[in-house]
């Protein structure tokens, strides 16, 4: 049943010392950076998440609050929640990771390294890390999959929508 995968999409972990919504908003926006939430398309209703996750709605809000805020979701008034395009978004990210960058070249130059040796580092973290992401790629299919039950949670409280390195 569609409903089932919708739920692998939003994975809550408990043991996690973040709180509950800081989680959903961080697994949106991982979906729609990677592309399996398409601009314009439509969010689960909060109480059908809420239900689905088995978590009390106003967690479920308070995330789509804060989605809302950093401009990946927008909201049409009497018709759900929708993803933004994702320019801003991938703009936000790519100023996060230029300042993280920064704070790391203070640092090995701290340490001594040279830009080579730093270069040399990254490469081979570039290169772990496009192995450990094939290992743990999600397949088309399911990502299909995925997409399909996003969008029927959708369309069961009546709204429209459409389906690097």
């Amino acid at each position: 049943m569609e409903r089932k995968e919708e739920m692998q999409v939003i994975i809550i972990d408990y043991t996690d010392r973040r709180p509950i919504y800081e989680q959903i908003v961080e697994r949106f926006q991982s979906l729609v950076l990677c592309g399996v939430l398409e601009k314009d398309a439509p969010l689960p209703s909060v109480r059908s998440l809420a239900m689905e996750l088995s978590i009390n709605p106003n967690t479920i809000q308070r995330a789509y609050t804060e989605l809302e805020r950093r401009g990946v979701i927008y909201a049409v008034k009497g018709k759900g929640n929708f993803v933004a395009d994702m320019h801003a978004l991938l703009a936000l990210r790519e100023k996060e990771v230029k300042e993280e960058a920064e704070c790391l070249v203070h640092k090995a130059k701290e340490a001594g390294m040279t830009k080579e040796m730093l270069h040399g580092l990254l490469d081979a973290l570039w290169q772990e890390s496009k192995t450990t992401q094939k290992d743990n790629d999600v397949s088309e299919p399911e990502n299909a999959a995925k997409q399909g039950a996003m969008q029927a949670a959708a369309s069961e409280q009546g709204v429209g929508g459409e389906a690097d390195d």
